[in-house]
């Protein structure tokens, strides 16, 4: 459910330790930024966490440090990644979100962990998650 999904996001932003690389893969509605928000949350950040569609990216501040959300939905290559300054950004030491993985092609960092959040057939309040 959408608090289950939350509260496990919340524990794994407490856990969570920078440098890390986190894709949230999965079709639209699947909660994928309900995701990141309870993982934000977790990780200490205090403001509203927004979807960063339009932005691309979104730039948070945690006592722990930098949050980097990037959603590339809307791009169309993975060279549009270096306009948003994707190399400082996955080199940095950083929590980093990113949804919509698979359009950043080959550009995410090895040790990204990967995240998927799948609909459950027939039971719309009701997603898998799938770490690994």
């Amino acid at each position: 459910t959408e608090a289950e999904l939350a509260a496990w996001g919340e524990r794994f932003g407490r856990a969570a330790h920078a440098p890390l690389v986190v894709t949230l893969s999965g079709d639209l509605g699947a909660g994928k930024t309900t995701l990141a928000q309870a993982i934000c949350r977790g990780y200490g950040v205090a403001e509203a966490v927004t979807s960063p569609t339009y932005a691309l990216v979104h730039t948070y501040t945690s006592p722990r440090g930098p949050v980097y959300h990037l959603d590339l939905y809307r791009l169309e290559s993975p060279a549009e990644l270096d306009n948003a300054g994707w190399d400082e950004i996955a080199g940095a030491h950083a929590l980093v979100l990113v949804e919509w993985p698979a359009r950043a092609g080959d550009r995410l960092p090895h040790g990204a962990v990967l995240l998927d959040l799948e609909h459950l057939p027939g039971d719309p309040e009701r997603r898998l998650l799938l770490a690994g």
